[in-house]
């Protein structure tokens, strides 16, 4: 089975192993950008920084860690990571649920103009 990986305005993400009920991929955000604030409807997530410093937000509170460190976003949760410093920021991020598919975003806000749901 091929693993996706898509190329954003922020950075990039890469599908590293998936099966039933979850999905485990690498997320690279560029210095200076943040991904979406978003929800979704059919998982969790689990985000561990391996690179950098990440600035979380998870339905309002906002969490600063670094390598080593995690943080848990529950399902419907808004949430979403910012790379405010120089160098790249590199999370694993796990996701559980029902369904992981990519059309599973909800966006509350976009810094890049692209609309409420992901396609």
């Amino acid at each position: 089975m091929a693993m996706d990986s898509e190329d954003r305005p922020w950075g990039s993400w890469h599908v590293i192993d998936e099966g039933p009920g979850y999905k485990v991929k690498r997320i690279h955000v560029k210095p200076g950008q943040r991904l979406s604030y978003q929800t979704h409807e059919h998982r969790s997530e689990h985000w561990v920084v391996i690179f950098g410093i990440a600035t979380c937000v998870v339905d309002g509170e906002t969490i600063v860690c670094g390598p080593g460190h995690s943080v848990d976003v529950a399902t419907g949760a808004a949430h979403r990571i910012t790379n405010q410093h120089s160098e790249e920021l590199v999370i694993i991020e796990v996701q559980h649920g029902a369904y992981t598919g990519e059309d599973d975003i909800c966006r509350l806000e976009d810094d890049y103009g692209r609309g409420e749901v992901s396609t």
